[in-house]
Order: C-alpha cells, then sequence, then structure tokens
C-alpha cells in the first residue's frame, strides 16, 4: 500500500469497520468459550454482552475479564493486518468499543458497573496503542532492495 495520496473509499472503511468488529466478536467468543466455558455450564450472550458479568468480586467475573484484555491484545494485531496505519488505530478502536458499547446498552441496558467502563476503557487503550505500535514497527522496516553486483 503507497501512502501517498489516497482517495477516500467510504465502503472500504465501513468493510475494515465490520472484519474488525466480527474478529474481535469472534476472539471474545473463543476466549470466554476457553475460560469461562470450564466454569459455567452453559455459555450464552450474556458473558458478551451484559455487564453484569464484568464483576470483579467473582472468579468467572475475573475470567471474563481476562477474556476482554485478551481480546483486546489480538485485536491490535488485526489492527495491523486490516488498517495498517498507525494515524487510524485510535479511530478504529474507538469505532470498535463505540458500537460495543451500544450493542450492551441494547441488550443489557446502561452499563452501570464501573468495572465494565474500568475494562472496556482499558481494553480501549491497549489495542489503540499496541496496535500503533505495531503498525509504527511495520511501516518503519526497511524496504528489501536486491542488490546485483556484476561478477568482475
Amino acid at each position: 500500500m503507497f501512502y501517498g495520496a489516497v482517495v477516500w473509499d467510504p465502503w472500504l472503511i465501513v468493510a475494515q469497520i465490520v472484519c474488525l468488529q466480527c474478529l474481535y466478536y469472534i476472539t471474545l467468543g473463543f476466549f470466554l468459550g476457553i475460560i469461562v466455558g470450564i466454569r459455567v455450564p452453559r455459555m450464552s450472550l450474556v458473558y458478551l454482552f451484559d455487564f453484569a458479568t464484568v464483576t470483579a468480586s467473582t472468579v468467572t467475573g475475573w475470567c471474563v475479564i481476562a477474556s476482554f484484555l485478551l481480546s483486546s491484545l489480538v485485536g491490535a494485531g488485526y489492527l495491523v493486518y486490516l488498517v495498517e496505519r498507525a494515524k487510524k488505530c485510535l479511530d478504529f478502536s474507538a469505532t470498535l468499543y463505540i458500537i460495543h458499547t451500544f450493542i450492551c446498552i441494547i441488550y443489557g441496558g446502561w452499563p452501570s458497573s464501573l468495572t465494565w467502563w474500568v475494562v472496556n476503557v482499558s481494553g480501549l487503550a491497549v489495542m489503540a496503542l499496541l496496535g500503533e505500535y505495531l503498525c509504527i514497527r511495520r511501516e518503519l522496516r526497511e524496504i528489501p532492495i536486491a542488490r546485483y553486483r556484476a561478477n568482475v
């Protein structure tokens, strides 16, 4: 991808947002299935979208918190491949968590738990900062140029 004059493409941006959101929920579901699934008899969407499950007062709540934070770590890796620009990592991360907040409000009402807010703001910070760091490292890599020597 060339970083010069970029044509504004809203369909690309929407596709990136949808793809990032889907990958985030797949990853979150995977971690919830592994970490929380061994503790509860039945998994449901409550663990993804209900703010009451994100609590520091139970072991299962800590497992949910760990799942959310691990998903934000993996989400930073998704940013490297989907967004490819350090300047856009905060925008896409914030969009992901804003959409997640709206889904949570629709599913279980306004998140009144301080723990839920701390976990989600921390996840946003981790995803944005680590994504920017990884994108900057990728952008600053040397461009390999093959050098051909004439046999003298």
